[in-house]
């Protein structure tokens, strides 16, 4: 009892800068990161026996490496994903190869979009969620806004007020992106529509943390109510739109998202980019953020074009540039722009296509799974996708859009008779 106690107490102490409670619900300390890991001593073990590899063990090595990967907080070490760390490392090594001769460059620009859509189809295959694009994007815009003020400006082709100009712009698209990183509004069930709850202290892995909202996780049981006989077709609505998952009846148009593990208003698509989904509570927002970018990354390739090949029209620069590969200085800012032209040119196809569908009212999901069914109209090789069940013309679907409400409501019919 003694012992009990003293393990209570322990444990309910307050947790120094240095200390974390690890996956196993043990209370750790970071200086022990590199010290008692069985998973890896099994690994190890079974390598030098010459025994079968257990098929998990790779994954539970990278799991307590992620679990033990902390930094010092005020109120406990805080985890670090580590798929942050690559793009962090990886994108200037690439870039100051690629600068130092231009077949390099051709070689390290063709590789480094093949890998990253290895890797999205790797990470999309097995639905998990990562913030490797997320970390890739934020470091590629901080990165080459770095370059531009330490390798740009000092050439003395840059005016203050287009320095201003791109400060702005950076700083917008970073506020816009915190902007549409607050929700995408999540379908949750009303007091009404709930029977009883069971509550659970530690959330599963794969539901959105902002859809907790550092809450204790919740799951719902549906209502249990007498039926009419006009309540048949009613009925046979709600099991359709009933989520098995999330225990709630979805709204029209309203989806399950098995990345985030929740049930999402309007639900267009989950974009790896944000590592959230987009939907009717910040679609908007992330339009937003995509035309902060786009203004701002193609202003900014312009200044740089100029600086560095200001014999050459900006429009030819890219393509061709003579003696930039002279001077490293000069070279990298070229690849950094040629890097910068490559990313522009995908997310101006993902605004391309996302304003299209707008103007057919149409989400992303929805086209989708109209194309998988052939049930819809397909112009331009595909690029718009017009079922014909929401959209009221182009003026009044782009009004519907932008007026949509912000407030995720959930359903208004009642789960009855689902569970």
């Amino acid at each position: 009892m003694k012992k009990r106690s003293r393990h209570t107490l322990d444990q309910d102490d307050p947790l120094c800068c240095c200390e974390y409670i690890d996956r196993h619900g043990g209370r750790s300390h970071m200086a022990a990161c590199c010290c008692d890991c069985e998973d890896l001593d099994e690994a190890c073990d079974r390598w030098m026996k010459k025994k079968p590899r257990s098929p998990d063990s790779l994954s539970q090595v990278i799991a307590t490496i992620n679990d033990r990967l902390r930094v010092p907080w005020i109120s406990g070490a805080r985890q670090v994903d580590i798929s942050v760390i690559p793009p962090l490392i990886l994108l200037p090594v690439f870039l100051h190869i690629a600068a130092l001769h231009y077949l390099l460059g051709i070689l390290v620009l063709t590789a480094v979009p093949i890998m990253v859509l290895l890797y999205y189809y790797f990470t999309h295959r097995k639905k998990g969620r990562t913030l490797f694009f997320l970390s890739l994007a934020l470091f590629s815009l901080f990165y080459m806004f770095y370059l531009f003020i330490t390798e740009i400006v000092p050439r003395g082709d840059v005016t203050h007020l287009q320095l201003a100009a791109v400060t702005a712009g950076v700083a917008l698209t970073v506020i816009s992106l915190i902007i549409t990183k607050r929700g995408p509004g999540y379908v949750r069930p009303r007091p009404t529509d709930t029977h009883s709850t069971v509550t659970y202290n530690k959330p599963p892995p794969d539901v959105d943390a902002a859809y907790l909202n550092r809450a204790q996780h919740q799951v719902v049981i549906a209502n249990h109510e007498q039926t009419g006989e006009s309540g048949t077709a009613q009925q046979g609505v709600q099991r359709r739109n009933w989520c098995a998952v999330c225990k709630v009846v979805r709204p029209p148009r309203a989806g399950h998202c098995r990345i985030c593990g929740v049930c999402i208003l309007r639900l267009d698509h989950h974009c790896v980019w944000i590592n959230s989904c987009v939907g009717q509570a910040n679609h908007r927002d992330f339009l937003l953020t995509l035309v902060f970018f786009l203004l701002t990354s193609l202003y900014g390739i312009s200044l740089v074009l100029r600086s560095v090949c200001p014999d050459q029209n900006v429009m030819t620069a890219l393509f061709y540039c003579p003696d930039v590969y002279n001077q490293f200085s000069s070279a990298l800012c070229f690849t950094c722009a040629w890097y910068g032209s490559i990313v522009t040119g995908g997310l101006l196809h993902l605004l391309l296509s996302q304003l299209i569908n707008v103007g057919f009212n149409v989400t992303e999901r929805e086209a989708r799974l109209a194309r998988r069914e052939k049930t819809a109209r397909s112009l331009l090789w595909g690029l718009i996708i017009d079922t014909g069940v929401y959209s009221r013309g182009f003026r009044t679907n782009w009004i519907e859009f932008m007026t949509m409400s912000m407030a995720s409501e959930p359903s208004t019919h009642k789960p009855s008779d689902l569970v």
